[in-house]
């Protein structure tokens, strides 16, 4: 038995900040029917790379697959009343509802919290997007990398001499996602006490915010506006990123107190330039940073990526492999946690799936399967939940409304 066996999650959303939320849902157990249409497609199905043999196709998409593992899949065009008739009463037979549209959307096909509670008084619905439902900036549209940037994140990425550097993928979209699973959690939770259900106004600006307290601190503490700094740290001297002996290979490596700075000597082979008195404190390296990467990037660029690491790890320092993006599918650490998982999927073949980043001892987990073929379980739903008959169905069929 799975922790969340029994839960029906409706799910109208696109891209990552909201599907995600009912794909670590389904790994526990929650049946998550994913509601879309034909006619406006996800961009995760139609846009964003990348597609089996580079051949755009809402059925090609891993993008999709990926972040909608372990959901069913219905089609509806939500344009047709009958069509939004069919969605009230499957939400009618639901625990949660997932929606991440700009705000007032679903409200103008039809779907207002209001009509989706009416439909089912004690539902659980979790609004996830951009800036929150309320508020001068509802309205405003966007994507990740414009909400990394109002939060501030992009200000403090890059070279203080360059432009701001954008963080790679929609960053704020996968914070977003993690408070959405506590929240529905937690709204559960007070259901399975009360009876109640609530409404969940998520706003993926202000998760963002929980992750640059440092920064935020500093300003309310001291008045100091943090900028840009590379890889330079505010206590960690060196901090900083070095090249190895292979082309393109490069190593992490952080010095965070003196004594630390005593262990990089002897992983070094304790050379003269680093016996000099003044670097024996943080202060001391501080003025000569730039200076002190040279000097480790000439002994880093001797030694194989692997070899190094492992010389300053022997002194207890923190060091690591910059891993490409293909090692991480070979990382012993993540194979034996089982962090990966291989399905089936019938258009694209063998792909492979994230399981959650935490094991738990008393249940199973997913995901199980890739995500749905496009309209894959629409009879499935509309007929075995919803309770169309078979010459309804093929009237609706017919109509287009399942498009």
């Amino acid at each position: 038995m799975r922790p969340l066996d029994g839960v029906r999650v409706v799910e109208l959303g696109w891209a990552a900040a909201g599907p995600l939320v009912g794909t670590y849902l389904a790994s526990h157990g929650a049946d998550v029917i994913h509601l879309e249409s034909s006619t406006a497609l996800d961009p995760f199905r139609s846009t964003y790379p990348p597609f089996k043999d580079n051949k755009p196709g809402p059925d090609r998409a891993a993008m999709f697959s990926f972040y909608n593992a372990g959901k069913r899949g219905v089609t509806l065009d939500l344009k047709q009343p009958k069509a939004v008739d069919l969605a009230l009463r499957l939400i009618a037979t639901a625990d949660v509802v997932i929606e991440s549209f700009p705000a007032g959307t679903l409200a103008r096909r039809g779907l207002s919290i209001d009509a989706m509670r009416k439909a089912k008084p004690d539902l659980i619905v979790l609004s996830s997007c951009n800036q929150g439902q309320t508020g001068p900036h509802a309205q405003h549209p966007g994507y990740g990398s414009q909400l990394t940037a109002l939060a501030g994140f992009t200000q403090l990425l890059g070279d203080p001499a360059r432009t701001p550097v954008i963080l790679y993928g929609p960053y704020i979209d996968y914070i977003a996602v993690g408070y959405g699973v506590i929240a529905i959690l937690a709204a559960l939770e007070r259901h399975a006490r009360t009876g109640q259900g609530c409404v969940i106004d998520l706003s993926q600006y202000e998760a963002g915010l929980q992750f640059m307290a440092p920064a935020l601190l500093e300003y309310d503490a001291n008045g100091t506006i943090p900028t840009r700094a590379a890889n330079r740290d505010r206590v960690a001297v060196p901090h900083g990123v070095y090249p190895t002996s292979e082309p393109d290979s490069w190593i992490a490596l952080s010095v965070w107190d003196d004594m630390e700075w005593a262990r990089l000597r002897e992983a070094l082979g304790d050379p003269e330039w680093a016996r000099e008195p003044s670097l024996a404190t943080a202060e001391g390296r501080r003025a000569k940073e730039s200076w002190i990467d040279e000097r480790i990037a000439e002994w880093s660029r001797r030694q194989p990526r692997e070899r190094a690491v492992a010389r300053l790890r022997a002194q207890g320092l923190r060091a690591a492999e910059v891993r490409s993006i293909g090692e991480l599918f070979r990382d012993a650490q993540l194979v034996e946690r089982r962090a990966w998982r291989t399905a089936k999927h019938p258009v694209i073949g063998d792909v492979r799936l994230m399981a959650p980043p935490f094991l738990l001892s008393a249940a199973s987990q997913g995901p199980d399967r890739p995500g749905p073929l496009l309209g894959e379980h629409t009879e499935e739903v509309i007929r075995g939940i919803v309770g169309v008959d078979a010459a309804e169905y093929a009237a609706l069929e017919a109509a287009g409304v399942f498009k």
